[in-house]
């Protein structure tokens, strides 16, 4: 952090809130030895209040910059610095105007408008608004007016700075988000819309397996449609932290099993499955319905995306979660493993695997399913990884901790 401590008389320079000397030299019109005593004044008592807290505003993330009664920079640390490009030793004892140049989207200057060393004496501060530094660089900014009374003079400026780049990148994933969502639902609702409106218009001049034929399409396309909504509410209680887990016990084998025979039943053929189960298993409880949701995205991307023969094996294992003992994790959880004998997942994708969006080689589908995947294992305090399968292909690796609700231990 930057405070302006300019006086040895008045303040030595502490190492606690590691002061920047302001150069007279810098200084405006005033006196520069009157300058140097009134940021000596404002920066000892600024340093003294937060040592007080025990807090250096150099580990703030964000921007602060304070400006003293006259208007003179007596506060800039490093974030600030930072995100401004200015260095603290060049903006303390400027004035705010000149240290910190602001203007708003339409390229009016940000200060003048603001006036808030002569304007209402009422106002407390100005909310956080997107400003523009000099060189059109976008940053959020808010300003608090301190006053020693009601209505009295402003005592400090108080400003603080964030970076937008967070925001731009939530921003952006928000779009993609909508375009992804939009383009996913026009293609089934256009089939819909088309299959509908020929089916009310000429249903007489169909035969009856010509009409099964185009609800079957109608009814997959809104399978598809819900399918689709289901992921976008599963996206929206994950990021928001608000995805319920309803425990119960689980027979994970038996869930597989499942799965594999609904696969056989639409067509695969049965010795493309090899399940393997290493007994006994920990009593699992998990959520049903969405340990499915987990089977079936992974099965799924072994089926359409792999070659071979699909592995699942089912296993016990330690606990993720290393804050229990190893006497405790042992055999407390279950692994559940799925390969196949594909191309397998470049090296350089794998990072990237379970972010939004994320597609292999193969497109189709929104991106979406191994995001909500990991959101959904991880809910349940669990964790997933993807490599290399022995055989060459993919191999995702999720691990439930058993969850044995506590009325029961």
């Amino acid at each position: 952090m930057s405070v302006g401590t300019s006086g040895a008389q008045k303040a030595p320079r502490a190492r606690d809130v590691r002061g920047t000397t302001a150069s007279p030299s810098r200084r405006g019109d005033l006196d520069a030895a009157a300058e140097a005593d009134l940021g000596a004044d404002s920066g000892v008592d600024l340093a003294a209040g937060l040592g007080a807290l025990g807090i250096d505003p150099d580990d703030l993330p964000d921007g602060l910059v304070v400006a003293d009664e006259h208007g003179r920079v007596i506060c800039f640390n490093a974030a600030a610095a930072r995100i401004t490009a200015v260095p603290a030793s060049e903006a303390l004892g400027r004035r705010l105007e000149s240290a910190l140049p602001l203007e708003d989207l339409e390229g009016r200057r940000w200060w003048q408008l603001t006036d808030p060393y002569g304007g209402l004496a009422i106002r407390n501060g100005q909310p956080e608004r997107n400003l523009l530094l000099h060189g059109g660089r976008e940053v959020l900014v808010s300003a608090r007016y301190v006053r020693t009374k009601p209505t009295g003079p402003v005592h400090r400026v108080v400003v603080s700075l964030r970076d937008t780049e967070a925001r731009r990148r939530t921003e952006r994933s928000h779009a993609e988000l909508i375009a992804t969502v939009a383009h996913e639902l026009r293609s089934p609702l256009t089939s819909v819309k088309g299959f509908t409106a020929t089916l009310l218009a000429k249903w007489e001049r169909f035969t009856d397996d010509q009409k099964k034929l185009m609800l079957e399409t109608v009814d997959a396309d809104a399978n598809r449609v819900t399918r689709l909504i289901a992921e976008l509410l599963d996206i929206s209680r994950i990021d928001s932290g608000r995805l319920e887990v309803r425990r119960q016990p689980v027979d994970i084998g038996a869930a597989v099993g499942r799965h594999i025979q609904a696969y056989v039943t639409s067509g695969q053929p049965a010795d493309r499955f090899l399940l393997r189960i290493e007994q006994p298993l920990p009593a699992l409880w998990a959520d049903p319905d969405k340990i499915d949701q987990v089977l079936s995205n992974l099965l799924e991307n072994a089926v359409r995306h792999g070659e071979g023969t699909v592995t699942i094996d089912v296993t016990p294992s330690a606990s993720p979660r290393e804050r229990e003992s190893e006497e405790h994790t042992a055999n407390a959880a279950t692994s559940v493993t799925v390969s196949d004998e594909g191309t397998g997942i470049p090296e350089e994708s794998m990072n990237r695997v379970f972010t939004r969006f994320w597609r292999g080689s193969k497109r189709g589908g929104t991106g979406l399913g191994l995001y909500i995947v990991k959101g959904i294992v991880e809910a349940h305090g669990g964790t997933i990884t993807v490599g290399r399968a022995p055989g060459g292909g993919a191999e995702f690796r999720f691990t439930l901790p058993v969850g044995t609700p506590a009325y029961l231990l």
